[in-house]
């Protein structure tokens, strides 16, 4: 039989990549606090992955173990540890944000990176839990697609400089 996720730790999954993000927001902060706008964007970014991991926290430790069907023995797990497994994430320390972040593009490219993936995670994530937590992580993916805009204009403006 195989080992299959429940909604909990999938949910606790989205929090540990929550708060990766929320990090290298910090991170991003912290290395342009000299360039008001970059600095102020980061610093948002990260009150919001702040606030993300307080959302999920609340929806994970509203949840029962819950059944559900697949279509095939272990496809739940499979898909959800494709999805957690990513390279993005695995290198995410201090020292590689020093080599990989070199400049404001840098940091706004990688942070785009980290927010489809959570769009694409939480997409996932959605069908596994209740439609009422379901709504919540609607909410969330609609904020993850708002910060991909103000990274997005933020590259735009930049690169008009």
């Amino acid at each position: 039989m195989a080992n299959i996720l429940q909604p909990a730790e999938i949910v606790e999954i989205g929090i540990e990549k929550e708060k990766k993000r929320r990090d290298f927001y910090a991170m991003c902060a912290e290395r342009f606090k000299g360039q008001r706008e970059l600095y102020e964007l980061f610093k948002k970014l990260y009150e919001w992955e702040v606030e993300h991991v307080r959302r999920f926290t609340e929806i994970r430790d509203g949840l029962s173990k819950a059944q559900y069907t697949e279509s095939y023995a272990g496809e739940t797990e499979a898909y959800m540890n494709a999805l957690v497994h990513g390279d993005l994430y695995m290198d995410l320390t201090v020292a590689t944000f020093a080599e990989e972040i070199k400049t404001p593009i840098d940091a706004i490219e990688k942070g785009m990176g980290f927010e489809k993936d959570a769009i694409l995670f939480f997409s996932g994530l959605s069908s596994f839990i209740d439609p009422k937590n379901r709504e919540i992580i609607q909410t969330l993916i609609g904020e993850e697609q708002q910060h991909i805009i103000f990274l997005f204009n933020m590259k735009k403006e930049l690169a008009g400089k």
